[in-house]
């Protein structure tokens, strides 16, 4: 039907429905973001002649919107100059030109070269503490697989990169720029999966991401386990589950005054008994909550990477990260839930 107020009606309803990128344009400070990353990169202003830079704000915004939205550049570029909500979000409505692929790619690349994620992380950590949702109520460690695309190798290049030797000296640069001989085969329940592997550190009270990790996705889950141990999280309980489990492990917690809730783990000979198999049912009903930022990953389809080599994978999944930590502050402020 034909209407003279077709955009106002369709932007009110748009409203109506509830449109997650106001939610963080109202809630999440963007520019205190983009001075943490200014105090890291070196930007050109285009005095000395060339282009100006596009501002930093645009540019994390933009990058933590292709997380959001798991897009590539080509299609964040496209969707950009296609879709009203992403203009009014990055405050380019009203511009003739946006940032292309190649410009996404870039900045990417920026951050991965002068190692900027820790200082976003950081700044975004920052954000959760003003807004009152400090660590408590104890963490849930876990881990989970990211997939990446998988790679046509030979049965002897394969062993050259299980063995860690130099692999590709006879590669064409095109070639090794489409190889990535940093991902790993894993297993899990009974299914091959290629890539690399997030480990996570989840408060229990408000469910943010407090620190991660990034490591192939043969490595095993407990590797990373101190690395992701949050000590500012005011409850002292631990939850894990039962790949973590190790006497020495929960001896060493214990004495660092934590409570160690890792699951325990049968063997073949050994089978877990009525009490322990309790324990770990009643366990399961809290740790659960350190699968559901995962499952938020997957949904936003973040649990697959576009990148080549443990550098740019570290950096995209520290975006994905970092998207949900602010879309899910977003979400709870507008739910005026204050932190109690």
């Amino acid at each position: 039907m034909i209407s003279l107020f077709a955009g106002h009606e369709r932007e009110a309803k748009r409203q109506q429905i509830g449109d997650p990128l106001t939610l963080l344009s109202r809630h999440i400070d963007f520019a205190a973001i983009a001075q943490a990353v200014d105090a890291k990169l070196s930007l050109g202003t285009g005095t000395r002649g060339g282009r100006p830079a596009w501002p930093t704000v645009v540019m994390v915004k933009l990058l933590l919107l292709q997380q959001l939205y798991n897009l590539s550049d080509d299609a964040l570029e496209y969707q950009v100059l296609d879709r009203r909500s992403f203009q009014q979000f990055l405050g380019l409505e009203h511009s003739g030109k946006v940032p292309d692929a190649k410009t996404i790619c870039v900045w990417r690349e920026r951050l991965k070269a002068q190692d900027v994620m820790g200082d976003i992380s950081a700044a975004v950590g920052v954000q959760l503490q003003r807004a009152g949702f400090i660590a408590r109520g104890g963490q849930i460690i876990d881990a989970s697989i990211v997939s990446a695309p998988i790679q046509r190798n030979t049965r002897e290049e394969n062993a050259q990169i299980k063995q860690g030797g130099e692999v590709g000296q006879d590669w064409s640069d095109a070639k090794r720029a489409q190889k990535d001989v940093q991902a790993r085969w894993t297993r899990k329940h009974g299914k091959a999966h290629y890539g690399y592997k997030l480990h996570a550190s989840t408060d229990r009270r408000w469910g943010f991401i407090r620190r991660h990790a990034v490591s192939a996705a043969n490595v095993h889950d407990s590797r990373h386990f101190e690395e992701v141990l949050d000590p500012s999280n005011g409850g002292r309980t631990v939850w894990a589950d039962s790949g973590y489990a190790d006497a020495s492990r929960e001896a060493d917690l214990t004495q660092r005054g934590y409570r160690a809730a890792i699951q325990h783990q049968g063997q073949a000979r050994k089978p877990l008994s009525a009490a322990e198999q309790r324990r770990n049912r009643r366990l399961a009903k809290d740790r659960v909550f350190g699968e559901h930022p995962f499952a938020r990953l997957a949904q936003q389809g973040g649990k697959c990477l576009r990148t080549i080599g443990l550098a740019r994978a570290t950096v995209v999944i520290g975006l994905k990260v970092a998207s949900h930590n602010l879309m899910r502050l977003a979400r709870l402020q507008q739910r005026a839930m204050a932190p109690a």
